[in-house]
């Protein structure tokens, strides 16, 4: 077969390969650094020519001009399976057309390809090999059962991407392809962390108590993981495993400091597993024909058969606030979408069936309003409109500055006097007369 050939075939320019999407259509977007930029421009350009077009994509780390050319929702609908900052911003602005769609992240595949309909599927890849494939790059995830659910798929090929190895469902065959678009855009980069808190030091402290030689690392994104993947880093842990949805900067760390090895792990022994990236450039790099870094589609990253298979699987996450009835709220405030289940709750699952495996939420035991009111995170319920994000009914350890507890197998009064040990003292008493007309706290409970 001559790919050169049927690649040139099919290469278009944006504003070409859009006209495919009609009225009434539902378009993909893919996720995170897989999103399209030129085609998301061209789109946005037939506004006034369509109707009704509804766009889902997710973890947006890039502006969507279909976004800020129609912020009334005229004509683009956009639903995200993960708030961003940017989506977060849109909303606040007061974007009408942009929505959240609900996820267990494992499910994803498994939605395009048993639930819902794509009738174009547009996304970014890195450009094709010699063999006719393309490589879905940093953003494995979904991408292989959103293309084989589409009708029509369209390549934006951005030779900035890297070549990501991958364990399995990570290119896609030029024969597959209905369009090509050429744009060689700039990839989304983090900043650089600041320096971190003195809380954030605290509880990584705890939670490097926890890691033994050999644990399996899950680490969520934010300014806590990122600390204790220094503090990790700066360790005297050794031949420690990456099995995780995302790869994140502190993964770097960890290997640079020589901690990295993924020989003790019992499945892919030897690679770290991931199922997209978003950091750095240097990350991004480590990543390219790295054949001990292998992506592979959220189903499998996030199954946690798969995890628990790996001892001493260490989840590692954030959390908004917790109740005193033991449920985590780690993606929303209230009715204020921030972020998304993502795999939080599929790794404290996985990381509990592992043999010495450990599920981990950390948050500081406070924050401070725009006012500057001082509240606990730990609350008596959770606020108005927050969604459980961890069932009480799941195993996990909850962390703050003042200590840590394992809720796995408590009642309901145990729960109580165990979070309300490691909130802030200047709540205590305050929760505690919560928990009494809550009826769950004894009259033996500890003060």
């Amino acid at each position: 077969m001559d790919f050169a050939k049927e690649y040139q075939e099919k290469l278009v320019s944006p504003q070409e390969a859009v006209k495919c999407v009609k009225s009434g259509d539902w378009v993909d977007y893919s996720l995170c650094c897989a999103v399209p930029i030129a085609l998301d421009a061209a789109l946005a350009e037939r506004k006034d020519e369509l109707e009704d077009v509804k766009i889902r994509s997710g973890i947006t780390s890039t502006p969507r001009k279909v976004l800020e050319v129609d912020q009334e929702g005229d004509t683009f609908t956009y639903m995200d399976w993960h708030f961003t900052g940017y989506d977060r911003k849109m909303k606040k602005a007061g974007n009408k057309n942009i929505f959240f769609n609900p996820l267990l992240y494992r499910n994803l595949p498994y939605h395009y390809r048993k639930n819902i309909n794509v009738d174009v599927a547009m996304m970014m890849v890195s450009p094709m090999d010699e063999k006719g494939f393309f490589s879905f790059s940093l953003s494995n995830s979904a991408s292989a059962a959103i293309a084989e659910n589409a009708d029509i798929v369209i390549l934006e090929v951005n030779k900035n991407l890297p070549n990501v190895y991958d364990l399995k469902e990570g290119a896609i065959h030029i024969s597959e392809v209905d369009y090509i678009v050429e744009h060689d855009s700039a990839l989304p980069v983090l900043p650089p962390a600041g320096e971190p808190s003195e809380v954030d030091k605290a509880v990584a402290k705890l939670v490097l108590e926890e890691l033994v030689d050999g644990s399996c690392i899950q680490l969520g994104i934010g300014s806590m993981p990122n600390t204790i993947g220094e503090m990790i880093a700066a360790s005297d842990l050794k031949d420690l495993g990456i099995h995780t949805e995302m790869l994140v900067d502190a993964y770097l760390a960890m290997y640079k400091a020589g901690k990295i090895t993924n020989k003790m792990k019992q499945v892919d022994k030897g690679r770290g597993i991931f199922g997209f990236a978003l950091g750095s450039q240097e990350l991004y790099d480590w990543t390219n024909e790295n054949r001990a870094l292998l992506s592979a589609p959220i189903d499998y990253c996030n199954d946690p058969y798969v995890m628990a298979a790996n001892d001493n699987m260490m989840s590692i996450n954030n959390a908004l606030e917790v109740d005193l009835l033991g449920q985590t709220a780690s993606e929303a405030a209230g009715y204020n979408q921030i972020s998304g289940t993502g795999g939080q709750l599929d790794f404290l699952t996985g990381a509990h069936m592992s043999k010495g495996g450990k599920g981990l939420i950390c948050m500081s035991s406070t924050f401070t309003t725009k006012d500057g009111v001082k509240k606990s995170r730990i609350r008596p319920r959770l606020a108005e409109g927050s969604i459980v994000t961890d069932p009480r009914s799941q195993a996990y350890y909850i962390i703050t500055e003042f200590g840590k507890v394992k809720l796995a197998g408590l009642a309901t009064w145990q729960m109580a006097e165990a979070l309300i040990s490691i909130a802030d003292p200047e709540f205590r008493d305050e929760l505690i007369a919560e928990a009494e007309a809550m009826g769950i706290w004894r009259k033996s409970n500890k003060r």
